[in-house]
């Protein structure tokens, strides 16, 4: 008979205090835990005793201290503090968490609660078998065979957690099909067109667990099982984030990976992009009619093929179609519009760009994707933007395709949640380091900041990009969820993708309004349900989109098989037209309201857009909806997500509510139907908000002069803190900014104001 090998017991033998680093030892390995102030622990199990730097390396900065007291009893250790306590089971290992009224927050599977599994870390080296697919992001190189050397090693870790049955679980970044509360599903933490995986996620019992992982990741809850699971770390290794609320486990999370950077004023105007403009002439010629029809718009955005034709990447005009962008982009400004354009990760092989790369040996093994890992690869992207496009005038970067490998996109039938982790992972481990393999959006976008950072301290870094991690919020980055297709369907998903990402501590997000595909076509993900086009059908979908959009953090149109035009969808009296409109006069109108949000999000790491359940979670009913959230903290949104003209709204318990546009006050904790008619999305507004407006105009620029109206929603006390800078440059990371207080005492009716 076969001889059992016993597994390495989890039994703790000793623990040694290092200067608030907590070691327990036992046969399986060491267990370390560092108690840090604010409300964060650090949980990490090594086989080897060691704790590489490699590990969570962006985060190892982050050290501040908490005192505390290590008690033991005959079968625990306890790590008590002022903001909870840790509790460590002396017989397997598994740590606990309660607050500091001593409520358990969560615990690790009392027996084997984590498993460690050595793998080899393989380099691609030569001999490669390379498959060339036509995919709507262009040419794609795929890797299908290559020779490789063993280059280290690393471990699969798995965690396994006990959560209680009603508790919420929401984050893990952006899915592709409305994924909502994880509870009982299995969730891929990998990156997509249409996916974006952050190692992040929250539950309604007021915590959050971070993975200080850069590889792919997954989530499974069966059987009364759940775990975390890690595909290639130096160690197993998280974070568990306290909070009294969700906006502190936020707060904690931006504290560990990064402050949000803040976006300049004309970012949170009206962006207009499609697929695509042609030239030089067709950017102004549109400009021009936005300012003829006295449309607001603040940008204009430039889609793929800004290059000369065949040089997919290269970071250059194409000259005959944009003879001189310099004085495009002069012309623009002078009418209060800036200039979005589209760069890409790969070059066509023969662009001077691509030849540049693979000189200097930085280019993915058997593919045109330039190695942004290494910092001498990303000074060399920007050396190329700054030669050619910055000069120009550019304002903002699209980072199109950042993930930056979209396998799911090479096939004609959607594959399975899991085939598409699958081949991620195998076609990312076949180019770059399989550690890191989820997180190349994030050092693309860091080349972008620290580059444009030391250049330019008057024009803030801009980056919409399709992938990110954790910490890309450091790096002026706007995340969107893709190529998505058009449908009431999707529309409705977008909506809980929006809050997902938003759950998972990234503050800025947008999408393409209207869905980027409208019509159907032979791949999955080309499909549209509006064959025609601009329908009556579609004009609707397009109008409630456009509604939801104006209430997200960032608001542009995009997309292909049709134009996104206002003017495309009617003139001058037709109703869809006038619905349009007067959607972006109303997001213009909300501008001191919006910004001064925005700013908070950078200065006090707060959370734009939310789901209900962070601002009242104690309603048991408000917390499982997602379909209405908070935008700011008094605005709640309730998108119309169906061809019906009526929707049922709850009213979150707590607080009374006022009709935005009729001002009606409506009695919290309850279901009300609501008529909503094309030109209006359904607003209320929590008691005790202030809310300054302006009087709307056609960019943010021309509006800085305009008197700032303040409205008061009566019924208890309130205050609001309007934000006003420059609009633009890093002068508030000095402080070159003020704040001007507003204050409603309800007994007394009366407003006051105070500056900063």
């Amino acid at each position: 008979m076969m001889e059992v090998v016993a597994a390495k017991s989890y039994e703790i033998t000793r623990c040694e205090d290092k200067n608030g680093i907590l070691l327990f030892y036992s046969e399986a390995g060491v267990l370390r835990i560092i108690p840090q102030n604010g409300g964060i622990v650090r949980v990490s199990f090594s086989e080897e005793a060691e704790f590489s730097p490699e590990q969570g390396r962006d985060y190892d900065g982050f050290i501040n201290g908490i005192k505390y007291k290590l008690m033991e009893s005959s079968t625990s250790f306890f790590i008590k503090s002022s903001e909870g306590q840790i509790i460590i089971s002396k017989k397997t290992g598994a740590v606990s968490f309660e607050n500091d009224n001593g409520r358990l927050l969560l615990k690790e599977r009392a027996f084997e609660p984590r498993f460690l599994e050595k793998i080899t870390l393989y380099q691609t080296v030569g001999n490669l078998k390379v498959e060339e697919i036509e995919t709507a992001d262009g040419l794609k190189k795929k890797v299908k065979e290559a020779e490789k050397r063993e280059c280290g090693y690393a471990y699969k870790t798995r965690n396994y957690f006990c959560f209680d049955e009603d508790e919420i679980l929401l984050g893990l970044g952006q899915g592709e099909h409305g994924e909502w509360n994880l509870r009982n599903t299995t969730y891929y933490g990998h990156q997509g067109n249409r996916k974006i995986s952050i190692p992040f996620m929250i539950s309604s019992k007021n915590y959050g667990i971070l993975l200080s992982t850069e590889s792919l990741f997954m989530f499974e809850e069966k059987d009364n099982e759940a775990y975390l699971q890690t595909e290639a770390d130096f160690y197993l290794d998280y974070f568990f984030l306290f909070g009294d609320n969700l906006f502190d486990v936020v707060k904690n999370f931006r504290r560990i990976t990064g402050k949000a950077a803040m976006l300049p004023n004309w970012a949170y105007g009206y962006i207009q992009s499609k697929e695509r403009y042609q030239s030089q002439k067709e950017i102004l010629d549109t400009a021009k009619e936005f300012r003829k029809r006295k449309i607001g718009v603040d940008c204009l955005v430039l889609d793929w093929l800004s290059w000369p034709d065949g040089q997919w990447g290269q970071k250059s005009f194409d000259k005959e179609r944009f003879p001189d962008p310099k004085k495009m982009t002069a012309k623009l400004h002078e009418m209060g519009i800036h200039f979005m354009m589209s760069i890409w990760p790969n070059m066509s092989q023969g662009t001077a760009d691509n030849t540049e790369f693979m000189d200097a040996g930085l280019l993915f093994p058997g593919t045109d994707v330039y190695n942004a890992f290494e910092k001498a690869g990303r000074d060399i992207y920007w050396k190329q933007i700054e030669k050619s496009l910055y000069p120009a005038g550019v304002d903002g970067w699209w980072c199109d395709s950042s993930e930056p490998i979209t396998p799911e996109w090479g096939h004609i039938i959607e594959p399975s949640a899991g085939e598409k982790y699958c081949e991620y992972k195998k076609d990312a481990d076949n180019i770059m380091p399989f550690e890191r393999a989820n997180s190349y959006g994030k050092y693309h976008a860091l080349g972008i900041w620290e580059n444009q950072r030391k250049q330019d301290h008057d024009k803030r870094v801009v980056n919409l990009t399709r992938s990110g991690w954790a910490g890309s919020q450091k790096y002026g980055t706007i995340l969107w969820s893709g190529d998505i297709s058009a449908s009431w369907q999707c529309l409705r998903n977008q909506v809980r993708a929006g809050l997902q990402i938003a759950a998972s501590g990234m503050p800025y997000w947008t999408m393409d309004t209207g869905a980027f595909f409208v019509k159907k076509g032979r791949n999955w993900f080309w499909n549209g349900q509006y064959p025609d086009g601009i329908t009556e059908e579609y004009k609707k979908l397009y109008v409630r989109w456009l509604e939801f959009a104006a209430f997200l953090p960032v608001f542009r149109a995009h997309g292909t098989d049709i134009e996104r035009e206002p003017w495309a969808f009617g003139d001058e009296g037709n109703r869809y037209y006038e619905a349009i409109c007067k959607t972006i006069e109303l997001r213009y109108q909300l501008m001191p309201y919006i910004y001064s949000v925005g700013a908070l999000v950078c200065l006090e790491d707060g959370t734009f857009i939310r789901p209900l359940l962070f601002d009242f979670g104690n309603d048991k009913k408000a917390r499982y909806i997602s379909d209405q959230y908070m935008f700011g903290p008094s605005i709640m949104v309730c998108p119309v997500v169906d061809d019906q003209n009526e929707r049922n709204i709850y009213l979150p318990e707590g607080t009374k509510w006022y009709d935005f546009y009729t001002k009606e006050c409506y009695k919290g904790g309850q279901d009300i139907s609501y008529k909503c008619p094309l030109d209006k999305i359904p607003l209320f507004v929590k008691e005790g908000s202030i809310i300054p407006m302006k009087k709307p105009e056609l960019c943010t620029r021309d509006m800085n002069d305009n008197a700032v109206e303040v409205s008061v929603y009566p019924g208890c006390d309130g205050s609001f803190r309007l934000y006003e800078d420059s609009g633009d440059g890093y002068g508030y990371e000095k402080g070159n900014y003020h704040i001007k207080s507003y204050y409603w005492n309800e007994e007394k009716q009366e407003l006051t104001e105070d500056y900063s």
